[in-house]
């Protein structure tokens, strides 16, 4: 398998991808309807990089692990080294956005999270992390974007990230708190309400928004 370089403004990033580090149940809507708790700190997991694949291009999906789902999600690319950082180093460490579908197997975590285990089955698998191009991040209000995601023409995900209940920037220092953040890594800042099964077939449309003014704009389709 190919190394999977990020791309910024469509220019290949400096340095390769590194790991994605993710967040659980940052939106409260998505947390209920899960019938999950609300965390009172950051839910972290990891996906590694062999996960990632261009949301651009058409992918595939498991076939025979039960339903695999949807969640849309703030992409953060790290761009300087953090470790142990305070928020107001956050902001210029950050290269640039863009959008992720946080694919989940869905019959699977339920089941890992029943038995207490790990969800990394789940979550971790190759192709499990769809990301986009990224744009660049300066002078942009983290907390004043809309991501929305169609399916087959119906609008399924409609999140502000304003609704984050961890704000970007408080949210990568206390990852780096935990563990050190290095250039090509992507913070995936968790998914707004509305999340849902993916079939071979649907067409899909996400964007993310600024000012009413489109970012990004991609069209892609499952396998």
């Amino acid at each position: 398998m190919s190394v999977f370089t990020p791309t910024l403004a469509g220019q290949q990033f400096g340095a390769p991808l590194g790991k994605i580090v993710c967040v659980g149940r940052n939106y409260a809507a998505h947390a209920a309807e899960l019938n999950n708790p609300i965390p009172d700190a950051p839910l972290l997991f990891i996906k590694p990089a062999t996960a990632a694949v261009p949301l651009e291009r058409p992918f595939s999906t498991p076939r025979d692990r039960g339903a695999v789902h949807h969640e849309l999600e703030l992409a953060i690319l790290i761009g300087a080294p953090l470790a142990r950082a305070d928020a107001n180093a956050v902001a210029p460490a950050i290269a640039g956005i863009g959008l992720a579908l946080d694919l989940t197997l869905r019959d699977v975590q339920d089941r890992l999270k029943r038995d207490g285990h790990p969800w990394e089955r789940a979550k971790a698998f190759d192709g499990a992390y769809p990301v986009s191009d990224f744009v660049p991040a300066a002078d942009l209000n983290l907390q004043d974007l809309t991501l929305q995601l169609w399916r087959n023409g119906q609008l399924q995900q409609d999140g502000f990230t304003g609704q984050m209940l961890f704000p970007v920037t408080a949210l990568i220092a206390e990852i780096s708190r935990e563990f050190s953040l290095l250039p090509g890594d992507i913070v995936s800042t968790g998914t707004p309400a509305g999340v849902g099964p993916l079939q071979p077939g649907d067409a899909l449309v996400a964007t993310l928004a600024a000012n009413g003014g489109e970012l990004l704009r991609i069209e892609t389709a499952v396998l």
